[in-house]
């Protein structure tokens, strides 16, 4: 399968929540919900303690700083910034953690994320963007309030780009007849270059649902977002670094912070081995993103749509064989012995230790796996394999065993929240 042939297929496959091309999205809400008044909406320092913090789940250890902002950022936040695009994506850290909207919660330069403990046990991400979207643009100068007028006085002449559309109209029509998305929820569609954008960025979980169609203004196209809003320059389309001006209505507090002894921001912080099998340039910008194909037994590794490493790998063998699908790494460990039981016919039935085993069932272990990036929740994951060399051929019990290498520059290279999809 040549490359071009894989990206067109993964704008197929990675649409997840969104479904195909020409999809009615029901009304899900992918975001915490909107609340019902805005000016409730605030930050809260005293009640940081109160709300659920991420979990340790092999995130990284590091605290870094930010000179171009004087913040910081560590744990699971930095691991999912990391995953998706780091700087190009939500920009640096403008503030340090507080609570909003009952969730633990950080400010960037262009989203507001937050940890949803209650989709900690799913395979879906557990950061996603703060609904600030309409704070945003009225912050923006492009909403209108409840009477109609502009932030600074007048009528707008772009009200109609915030109505919700007819959904048997003949613009939601075309919007499907030409492969764009329909959301009931907030009765607006996305479209062409935005929606490859949001597609390949996640934006169902990172941006949210659209509140307004797309407008031009100033000769830059926009178009807003529970969690954020989007811009096409002639460079491209990014996230609108805009969530600076929402900050003061928010409460959030912006001073810089001591970052004395912490180390800045840096790639190679996080480097655990050497990439065996370069491929691209390790510099390219864009989200991180695992490629694994069942029927060649092989793996690629990207940011954004720049591969930068390839390897064959050893996948599931029946009857275990490795889920596909759209995944998220979840749970890293260094270093793990992996238990579990098998029936008759040779398909995992259960984990545990011996003591565990089900009547009928062999128990197996397997001592000091190394570097392991569990992705689904029927504990499959990537690890280093030292027990073979037949690397290209199905040899698992699903997981998806790597060259000992490989899994040593992969473990630092793959923050919590990287994409894994899995195809055959």
């Amino acid at each position: 399968m040549s490359g071009e042939q894989r990206r067109v297929s993964r704008r197929a496959v990675i649409a997840g929540a969104l479904g195909t091309a020409g999809a009615v999205i029901a009304g899900e809400q992918a975001l915490a919900a909107p609340v019902a008044n805005e000016e409730t909406l605030r930050a809260d320092y005293a009640s940081l303690d109160s709300v659920a913090w991420p979990p340790d789940l092999g995130q990284s250890e590091l605290q870094v700083s930010f000179r171009k902002t004087g913040h910081t950022l560590r744990g699971t936040f930095l691991d999912y910034w990391r995953a998706n695009g780091g700087l190009a994506g939500f920009g640096a850290p403008i503030s340090e953690p507080f609570a909003l909207n009952g969730y633990y919660s950080q400010a960037f330069e262009r989203a507001v994320l937050q940890y949803m403990p209650e989709y900690q046990y799913t395979e879906e991400p557990v950061l996603r963007a703060a609904p600030i979207g309409t704070l945003l643009a009225r912050a923006n100068g492009d909403l209108t309030n409840h009477t109609g007028q502009r932030r600074l006085g007048g009528g707008d002449p772009r009200h109609a780009v915030w109505t919700p559309l007819d959904p048997n109209g003949n613009s939601v029509a075309r919007a499907l007849n030409g492969g764009g998305i329909y959301f009931e929820g907030t009765g607006h569609t996305v479209t062409g270059d935005f929606l490859d954008f949001y597609r390949s960025t996640d934006g169902f979980y990172y941006l949210g649902q659209p509140i307004s169609q797309v407008f031009r203004k100033s000769g830059i196209y926009w178009q807003y977002f529970e969690g954020g809003a989007l811009r096409q320059k002639e460079s491209g389309i990014q996230i609108a670094p805009l969530a600076k001006l929402a900050m003061s209505r928010l409460g959030v507090d912006l001073a810089s912070v001591d970052t004395d002894g912490l180390p800045e921001y840096d790639e190679s912080l996080f480097v655990t081995g050497a990439n065996p099998n370069p491929i691209g340039d390790p510099g390219a910008s864009g989200r991180r993103w695992i490629e694994i194909n069942l029927t060649q037994q092989q793996l690629w590794i990207y940011q954004g749509d720049t591969p930068i490493m390839t390897t064959l790998v050893s996948t599931g063998l029946a009857p275990n064989l490795t889920a596909e699908g759209t995944f998220y790494v979840r749970i890293k460990f260094p270093k793990q012995d992996m238990e579990g039981f098998t029936s008759d016919s040779g398909e995992v039935v259960g984990f545990g230790g011996p003591e565990d085993t089900p009547d009928g069932a062999s128990y197996y272990e397997v001592k000091d796996v190394p570097n392991v990036m569990y992705f689904t929740q029927s504990a499959e994951a990537l690890h280093g394999a030292y027990w073979h060399n037949n690397f290209g051929h199905p040899m698992s019990h699903g997981c998806v065993n790597l060259p000992l290498d490989v899994a040593k520059f992969m473990y630092g290279w793959t923050p919590l929240g990287t994409m894994v999809w899995v195809h055959k």
